[in-house]
C-alpha cells in the first residue's frame, strides 16, 4: 500500500508542479508595466552582438557577428529577422514591425510558443514564438489573424509583440522550436 501511496503522491506533485508553472506564466504575461524582472532569466548577452554591420548597400544581409549555427537573427535598428541553417545558409529573411519594448542585444532560447491567442494588444495573434521578458513584458514573435485591421498601439502601451506577416509566421513557427536560440543585435 505504501508504494501506491507514494506513486499517488508523485502524479500528485508533479500535477501542482505544472499548474503552477502553467499560471505562473499567465501571470507573467499580465502585470502591470514596471512590475516583474528586469530582464528574462538566464538569457545572456552575446559578446560582439552591439553593433550588427552589413554589407553596404543590402539591408537583407546577415548580420556578420549574429552568432553560429541554427538561429533566428533579428535586428533592432533593421527591423528585420533571419532564420539561419545549422551550415549558416539564410533560408528566410523578412521584415517585421518591432514591438513597443525592445529586447536587449544578446542571445536567447525559445521558451514558449502559442497556436493561437489574444496579443496584450487585443488583436487576435497566431504562431506566438516568446523567447523574452523584460519588465514583465513578454517579448515574441506573432502574426495578426486578420493583417488588415491590425491597430498601431498608443504610445503608452507597452507591448512585446514583434508582428511579422501570415507567411512568414508560418515559416517561423516550424523553424523556431522550443529551445532554438534567438540572436537579438543592434
Amino acid at each position: 500500500m505504501a508504494a501506491s501511496s507514494s506513486g499517488i503522491v508523485a502524479g500528485l506533485t508533479a500535477a501542482a508542479l505544472a499548474t503552477v508553472g502553467y499560471l505562473a506564466h499567465e501571470a507573467a504575461e499580465t502585470l502591470p508595466a514596471g512590475m516583474g524582472r528586469a530582464a528574462q532569466a538566464g538569457a545572456v548577452p552575446a559578446a560582439g552582438t552591439s553593433k550588427a554591420p552589413r554589407a553596404k548597400g543590402d539591408p537583407t544581409a546577415l548580420p556578420p557577428e549574429s552568432g553560429k549555427g541554427a538561429r533566428v537573427v533579428y535586428s533592432l535598428r533593421g527591423d528585420r529577422v533571419w532564420l539561419v541553417a545549422r551550415d549558416g545558409a539564410v533560408s528566410r529573411t523578412f521584415e517585421v514591425e518591432p514591438s513597443a519594448v525592445d529586447p536587449a542585444p544578446g542571445s536567447y532560447s525559445v521558451t514558449s510558443r502559442s497556436n493561437a491567442v489574444t496579443g496584450s494588444d487585443g488583436v487576435p495573434v497566431e504562431h506566438v514564438v516568446r523567447f523574452a521578458s523584460v519588465d514583465g513584458v513578454v517579448i515574441g514573435f506573432s502574426a495578426a489573424v486578420n493583417e488588415s485591421a491590425t491597430p498601431a498601439p498608443g504610445p503608452k502601451v507597452r507591448t512585446g509583440g514583434i508582428r511579422e506577416s501570415r507567411a512568414d509566421g508560418d515559416a517561423m513557427w516550424t523553424f523556431a522550436t522550443i529551445g532554438r536560440r534567438v540572436v537579438v543585435v543592434r
